[in-house]
């Protein structure tokens, strides 16, 4: 029994020496004296914010997590806890940002349909900025300011065309939910580890250009075209299509003239 609890103990005392820079670390966070820290009571939402975009940004989905944000931020990882009532709490937060961050700077124009494509081509550039982000977040309902702005001014546009009542609010959230899940689906593609994205994006030079003529009679003729589309004609293509449905359906014209 004596044995075994020295091998107990020994085991204990080696984990504690290889957790010891970690533990060092995190004190040294806490420490309101620390260089890089944050005094006490100076962490703002907006920081906490901040800091997960760049940790999900450099390192992933994987290198977000509330310990590594805590020490990221000079702060005992608490100390989020603060100011967010959860990690879902703050990945709402950080969906409302990507929100804030792709309607910055919008002005809806008389055109009801160029407000719609603008607010859709900026929530995918930012979307493409923060890959990782947004395969978090795209899917969700922040309930912040950013995302009622935006959602009131694509009820102003869908209004604009002439859609009333509970035909204007289905028709806002085809047009919404089209945007979110084609930005943050090729968004979440982006955010993969860059092997696998090459992996699939190889595809269309192998397995497809190898495509026999008589096993696939569609994919042959085209078979050397494939490789060459890209993701924006796709995303301009697939938009076009939506914006042109809505135009048929659409009860008002739009007032500059240039779309049917």
């Amino acid at each position: 029994m004596a044995d075994m609890t020295s091998v107990a103990q020994g085991a204990r005392d080696a984990r504690d020496q290889q957790d010891a820079p970690e533990v060092r670390r995190e004190a040294d966070a806490r420490r309101p004296g620390r260089r890089n820290g944050l005094p006490r009571g100076s962490l703002t939402q907006e920081q906490i914010v901040t800091e997960s975009l760049r940790l999900l940004d450099s390192g992933g989905v994987a290198n977000f997590s509330m310990p590594k944000l805590g020490r990221a931020l000079g702060a005992d990882p608490t100390a989020v806890y603060r100011h967010f009532a959860s990690k879902d709490d703050l990945v709402l937060a950080i969906a409302d940002r990507l929100i804030e961050e792709a309607m910055d700077g919008l002005v809806p124009g008389e055109c009801w349909v160029g407000t719609l494509v603008d607010t859709t081509r900026r929530l995918r550039r930012t979307y493409l900025a923060h890959p990782a982000a947004a395969s978090l977040s795209a899917c969700r309902t922040t309930q912040r300011p950013a995302e009622m702005r935006t959602v009131d001014v694509l009820l102003g546009a869908v209004q604009a065309a002439g859609f009333e009542g509970a035909k204007a609010t289905v028709v806002y959230r085809a047009v919404g939910d089209f945007a979110l899940s084609w930005c943050g689906g090729e968004a979440t593609f982006r955010a993969l580890d860059e092997r696998l994205q090459a992996r699939d994006r190889a595809a269309w030079t192998q397995a497809y250009l190898a495509a026999s003529r008589d096993a696939y009679p569609h994919i042959w003729p085209v078979r050397e075209e494939l490789p060459q589309v890209t993701d924006d004609a796709i995303f301009e293509q697939i938009l076009a299509i939506v914006i042109t449905g809505l135009c048929a359906i659409a009860p008002r014209p739009c007032r500059c003239g240039r779309h049917p």
